[in-house]
């Protein structure tokens, strides 16, 4: 078997891309999108026609028009998902929403919503929500509410914890971003894959959740390189980028399970958090902080753009242009 095949024997592979081809591809057990996977995909062209349905459907609703668009493609494409995955599809909650529990909440409603008009069951969906402590708030109320959540940008022990005590169905503890911050930090070109500050990263909060008996899936997620991939061998569930994927499959050595539920955590079990301790123990932790507001301006930014794209392409009326400028 190549390293790929090895990987699904011990690991749940999900495909982190809103590419259908790639995932049809790689037949993974789930997919995860963010806005800028979903930005990608708006301009491809075998996409053109779920723009345009959403569009339409937007300007039938009450409420802002771009919005209710854009939240109609980020379901639209978590259809066409579900056609080919077995298991759960993310849609991720505006990024701009990372610090209003209430508006994180709503959203989340709404899109879980919109995907049961479709026939789509919420067991299928995964809302995806920034580790900010309003975040994971928001997480607990939907978690209670049978909407499952996937928590993302989580760079940082005392995140997991939180969303272990708050019942989040799964986080996903960003691997790759741990790495360019202390390649950057610590002057270095590399580190060896069990040495990687991001694998020890997952390993820590995966041990500390199985050894005191938490539910919460842990899925490591943001890779730089295929090294990784392998030293979390055996983790709950690795989201992978097509590239990577390729690799994996490409490559016939032997793989080893690194991550086992019984190997023991070296951390005792924590009191419940407190807003006023989580933000102390983020406000500790340099690297946690900045990648996480990092995470959330980006994936802002690439919103924006796909507001920007959607206007120009499908809101703008060539007519009344013209009769504007005649």
């Amino acid at each position: 078997m190549n390293k790929l095949e090895q990987l699904k024997s011990l690991t749940s592979v999900v495909a982190d891309t809103g590419d259908i081809e790639a995932i049809k591809q790689f037949t993974p057990q789930d997919a995860t999108t963010n806005p800028s996977l979903i930005y990608k995909a708006a301009q491809l062209p075998q996409y053109q026609s779920l723009i345009q349905q959403s569009v339409s459907w937007a300007k039938d609703q009450n409420g802002p028009l771009l919005e209710n668009a854009l939240d109609m493609i980020s379901v639209k494409i978590g259809l066409e998902i579900l056609k080919t995955v077995p298991g759960y599809v993310s849609t991720e909650v505006d990024a701009r929403l990372s610090f209003d529990t209430v508006a994180t909440v709503e959203k989340a409603r709404k899109l879980i919503g919109l995907y049961e008009d479709a026939g789509i069951s919420r067991d299928r969906i995964l809302i995806k929500i920034a580790s900010t402590w309003e975040g994971i708030q928001a997480a607990k109320v939907l978690e209670e509410e049978g909407i499952t959540c996937n928590l993302t940008l989580l760079f940082n022990f005392a995140q997991a914890v939180a969303c272990a005590q708050s019942n989040v169905k799964l986080i996903s503890p960003f691997v790759g971003r741990i790495l360019d911050w202390y390649k950057k930090a610590e002057g270095k070109d590399s580190y060896p894959a069990l040495e990687d500050p991001g694998v020890i990263s997952v390993s820590r909060i995966y041990h500390y959740y199985k050894t005191h008996g938490y539910n919460t899936i842990v899925m490591g997620a943001s890779f730089r390189n295929t090294g990784e991939i392998e030293a979390l061998a055996g983790c709950d569930k690795l989201t992978i980028s097509p590239a990577l994927l390729a690799e994996l499959e490409a490559d016939n050595a032997d793989l080893i399970a690194q991550l086992n539920e019984q190997q023991v955590s070296n951390d005792d079990k924590w009191e419940n958090l407190t807003e006023a301790k989580f933000r102390w123990l983020m406000n500790e932790d340099p690297m946690a902080t900045e990648k996480l507001s990092e995470g959330i301006r980006n994936f802002a930014a690439d919103l924006i753009r796909l507001e920007a794209f959607i206007s120009s392409e499908y809101l703008t009326d060539p007519q009344a242009e013209t009769a504007a400028h005649a």
